[in-house]
């Protein structure tokens, strides 16, 4: 290869770089014009911008107080069917929410793989409380007692 066509491969991957390049500056939206020293102007006024992110605030806090919500409701659900010792054992899940029988469906699942999670509760005479007994109190027999 001579000189002169090298010069001329050299010039013409130099020009296809420039024009790539450019491109590329033209669609990257950070890019700022340093050789001019211009600085990009504020798109919007800044009242506006921080009255967007406080409106978009007091949605986030709504989102998160609807979250609270949802997972106390899933909770008291859980607690409802008696099933399970703790309620919090069974994971959220918003399905739960509407559909009653996913609900029975993933407690049964889960007593299915893990028994001990069940709720206990006491059957039968377990020796406390009030007993079988039937005597009725004779306050008259008492005092004919006493005498």
């Amino acid at each position: 290869m001579t000189e002169e066509q090298f010069d001329q491969t050299e010039e013409t991957q130099e020009s296809e770089i420039d024009e790539v390049q450019t491109e590329v500056d033209s669609l990257d939206p950070e890019n700022t014009d340093e050789e001019a020293g211009a600085e990009k102007p504020d798109t919007f006024p800044r009242e506006y911008v921080e009255k967007l992110r406080d409106e978009n605030a007091k949605y986030r806090q709504r989102a998160q107080r609807s979250d609270e919500l949802a997972n106390r409701l899933h909770t008291a659900l859980v607690e409802a069917t008696g099933s399970l010792q703790d309620a919090s054992d069974l994971p959220f899940d918003e399905e739960h929410l509407d559909d009653p029988e996913a609900l029975q469906q993933a407690i049964d699942e889960l007593l299915a793989a893990k028994p001990h999670l069940a709720a206990r509760r006491p059957r039968g005479d377990v020796g406390q409380g009030q007993t079988g007994t039937s005597n009725t109190v004779d306050l008259a027999e008492m005092l004919r007692a006493r005498v």
